[in-house]
């Protein structure tokens, strides 16, 4: 039998923050992290595998991560919970006594009802090496490969898949455009045309109504009727959080699918906490009930629940959801709400927009237009979203965008933004874009 002071099921983003700042806040306890899996894949790095990277083994978050920082890593898949005891109970036989208990399950991908899903070589992208490995050989051997979804996994896969050699890359998207749900019309319609140039077919507007072959995928067709060749497909339309062990344990379920948690990621149950994709997320902006789930928003909340372990102090205000993507040197970033989404929130907007090169003179070598979106509320004069496009130092201006909004800053505060700039790292302090389109937001405001 192990007994902890505090043990933590779960190995992705979420599980070993939670970990890392359970033991920054108390030095002597035992803390244990249990996972199934023998290797931790990367979350956000599974794309580049088949491209970039090369291989899953290249893509493993390092057992030591846990072990340099005094966590005792099990592997073991934990099969229940006995709540009133404070113990678990896992296949392999073993039984672990907890103080506090932290659900860091994730999420597992979405499982669309398409005829012929379960052919050969049609593939879910699950957090598994081995499993990666396959589709790598797959892919290594395909000439027509088809992406089922066009969120920002579609996306990295397409463009990650161009890079495998001579193949046929193809997206199938069922909403208008790519990126729909994430950012405005003029960002998705520029990251699609990148695609596109970088010779990707997108299908926009169209399902995928049934997969065809005998036994191993050789086509799908879609929506339209119009069919096309397939050697290999990934279904990448979204995750669901994984609750199971949470709901054989009678922990509260959610409106979204996720555990139920507090402001402090407290369960229904008594000494367990939850965070990461497993747990329900809550709008900052809206106090609505929230679909994110990003690597981001896990860590963000492993750091709440492991410090409030000991103590709460720390609380959730609410997921602002900050997403980044490129395809080649083209890259997009938001923060926050898009201003269409800021609109159906309910929130008058106001928007301020400005370009500039992201080095200074705009003659640099590998300069490149960096476009910014500010979106405020008109009432309180806040920042609710930014959106940047340009070359690779967008994410960091969303990341700055994210700050704002995070402390509430409004559109005056801003525009006094004191930046460093150096002509080859960053846009000129004269026409530096983000303060820029603050500006032209301001003359707004009435």
């Amino acid at each position: 039998m192990v007994k902890a002071d505090v043990a933590i099921i779960g190995g992705s983003a979420a599980g070993p923050v939670a970990a890392i700042t359970a033991r920054r806040r108390n030095r002597d306890s035992r803390i244990v992290l249990v996972r199934k899996e023998d290797k931790v894949m990367v979350p956000c790095g599974i794309p580049y595998i088949f491209g970039t990277v090369g291989s899953p083994d290249k893509n493993v978050i390092p057992d030591s991560l846990l072990t340099d920082n005094g966590v005792e890593l099990i592997v073991d898949e934990v099969t229940s919970i006995d709540e009133a005891a404070r113990s678990l109970s896992t296949s392999g036989g073993q039984t672990i006594d907890y103080g506090k208990l932290v659900l860091a399950t994730g999420s597992l991908p979405a499982y669309p009802p398409i005829p012929g899903i379960d052919l050969q070589n049609v593939f879910l992208l699950w957090k598994d090496a081995e499993s990666l490995s396959g589709v790598q050989r797959v892919l290594n051997s395909s000439k027509d490969i088809v992406i089922v979804g066009c969120g920002f996994i579609g996306v990295e896969m397409a463009d990650e898949c161009k890079k495998i050699g001579d193949v046929n890359v193809t997206i199938v998207e069922i909403m208008p455009q790519c990126l729909m749900l994430a950012m405005d019309e003029e960002f998705r319609s520029s990251l699609e045309d990148k695609l596109v140039e970088r010779g990707v077919k997108v299908f926009t507007n169209n399902g995928v109504r049934a997969i065809y072959g005998n036994g191993k995928v050789d086509s799908i067709e879609l929506q339209s009727g119009d069919k096309i060749k397939a050697d290999a497909v990934i279904v990448g339309i979204g995750v669901i959080p994984n609750v199971e062990l949470a709901q054989k344990a009678g922990l509260k379920i959610g409106e979204q699918q996720g555990i139920w948690v507090d402001e402090y990621m407290r369960t229904s149950g008594e000494n367990i906490f939850a965070c990461g994709d497993c747990a329900e997320k809550t709008s900052f902006f809206t106090k609505r009930p929230s679909a994110l789930r990003l690597a981001s928003i896990a860590t963000f909340e492993a750091r709440i629940a492991g410090a409030n372990v000991f103590g709460l102090d720390r609380k959730n205000r609410g997921s602002i959801g900050v997403l980044a993507t490129c395809v080649g040197d083209f890259a997009v970033s938001v923060a926050g709400l898009a201003e269409k989404a800021a609109e159906e929130a309910g929130f008058d907007v106001v928007i301020g927009e400005a370009i500039a090169p992201d080095k200074h003179p705009g003659s640099m070598p590998e300069a490149r237009q960096l476009k910014v979106k500010m979106i405020f509320d008109r009432q309180s004069r806040r920042l609710l979203g930014g959106e940047v496009s340009g070359g690779m130092t967008t994410a960091e201006i969303g990341n700055i965008a994210a700050m704002a909004i995070q402390a509430g800053m409004t559109v005056d505060e801003l525009v006094l933004f004191q930046m460093g700039t150096h002509p080859a790292l960053t846009s000129s302090p004269i026409v530096y874009p983000l303060v820029n389109a603050v500006e032209t937001a301001i003359i707004k405001f009435s």
